[in-house]
């Protein structure tokens, strides 16, 4: 299936010279979205450093791989090379600064991983100004309803939702392959090879940590977490390990998108918290609750639309939560340039404004407050019509996003 990154990439591919990074989970569509990219006269060349003949290649050198692909060849356009989990070379990135330093007027370079390429391994020689990152996402009730990904700006205009696209959103999630099966048992196969992959393969290779059992466990205790602030004093009780090794590890589960965390906003927020965040999973299908399954897959959305929308070049959008001392929240805050842009509440059928919206968007300077609401039927609506707090469905709100 066509892909909202796809127009990207290709704009990329025919006007620019940098690398390209694909960054995001295991199975999300990166090598997909990369090498069907339907770009006629251009010649694609797949390196996977989980496939032995091809890492066996990639440490030969440059030499070899540039022998590989035959440069010498006529050809309309310069080729497409595609280095899929390059990453886990221990030398990625000086790697890949020599190679596009001596080839990048004879190629195009895209390279894809499922742990963060651009703070994964610090080193001393940065990639800084040779490359884009784009992050890639689930896929959303935007994605889902709409043909034309083509985007002047970061808002577009409703689209109708089929009433299953949501329901079947929640039960089977984002991640495209379990999504199109739409079948409960290949679900939980799909989670169970994934889960081991990420544990017994990813984070082991990348970390050579030793107590994997007690991350796993971690793992499941933050899945129950899931829209709560995260107390780590906790969860070291509960683990019977030190709070220092919670964070890193913590910091681990982010790394290779198991998780994700949202920071509190403070500025003009009265008696505001001020670091403890909030979590939220990749895969929100993993999530048993089902109010918190629903602010999972909002947190989902949200953030995915402010990585696309700083990723295109828009501006830098960010994803927090408002919560004062009182115990007075709102779900969701989206930052504009360190501006607050709008807020979002999230529930599964209360149609009543929740007065914390008032509150906080005073506070804030909000543009937008909006009460996202499942169960409620669509309208044909542009939702960031309104400066007021508001009442929205949730299908009409997700499809005007990314």
């Amino acid at each position: 299936m066509k892909r909202v990154y796809t127009p990207i990439i290709i704009e990329h591919i025919r006007n620019d010279s940098q690398m390209l990074f694909l960054a995001g989970p295991r199975q999300v569509g990166k090598t997909t979205v990369s090498i069907t990219l339907e770009l006629r006269d251009y010649e694609s060349i797949y390196l996977n450093w989980d496939d032995n003949k091809d890492k066996e290649l990639i440490l030969r050198g440059s030499a070899s791989i540039i022998d590989h692909i035959n440069l010498d060849k006529a050809r309309t356009n310069k080729p497409i090379l595609i280095f899929d989990e390059l990453h886990k070379h221990k030398d990625w990135k000086n790697f890949l600064k020599s190679f596009y330093d001596k080839h990048k007027e004879q190629l195009h370079i895209i390279v894809t991983g499922s742990a963060k390429l651009d703070i994964y391994r610090k080193g001393s020689d940065s990639l800084m100004g040779r490359y884009f990152l784009y992050r890639i996402h689930p896929l959303s009730i935007a994605e889902l309803t709409t043909s034309d990904f083509i985007r002047t700006e970061e808002i577009k205009m409703q689209s109708n939702v089929d009433d299953s696209s949501l329901d079947n959103l929640l039960i089977f999630g984002g991640y495209p392959e379990p999504f199109l099966k739409a079948d409960d048992k290949f679900k939980n196969k799909w989670q169970g090879l994934k889960k081991n992959q990420l544990f017994r393969e990813d984070i082991l290779e990348l970390t050579k940590i030793n107590e994997i059992v007690l991350l796993e466990q971690l793992a499941f205790q933050l899945k129950h977490f899931v829209g709560n602030l995260v107390n780590k004093d906790e969860l070291s009780k509960r683990l019977q390990v030190a709070a220092t090794t919670i964070k890193h590890w913590m910091s681990i589960l982010e790394l290779s998108y198991y998780c994700f965390y949202i920071s509190p906003w403070s500025k003009n927020i009265s008696r505001s918290i001020l670091k403890t965040p909030k979590v939220y999973l990749w895969d929100w299908s993993e999530v048993e609750d089902t109010e918190q399954k629903l602010e999972n897959l909002m947190a989902s959305h949200l953030l995915k639309a402010t990585h696309y929308w700083t990723d295109c070049g828009y501006g830098k959008y960010e994803l927090f939560f408002l919560r004062n001392k009182d115990k007075q929240e709102v779900d969701f805050l989206v930052t504009k340039n360190m501006e607050p842009w709008f807020l979002v509440e999230v529930k599964t059928s209360d149609q009543k404004l929740n007065k914390n919206l008032l509150k906080f968007q005073k506070e804030s300077g909000a543009k937008h407050a909006f009460q996202v609401v499942k169960n409620m039927e669509q309208v044909d609506i542009n939702c960031f019509n309104f400066d007021k707090p508001v009442v929205v469905p949730m299908s009409t709100f997700l499809s005007q996003l990314i």
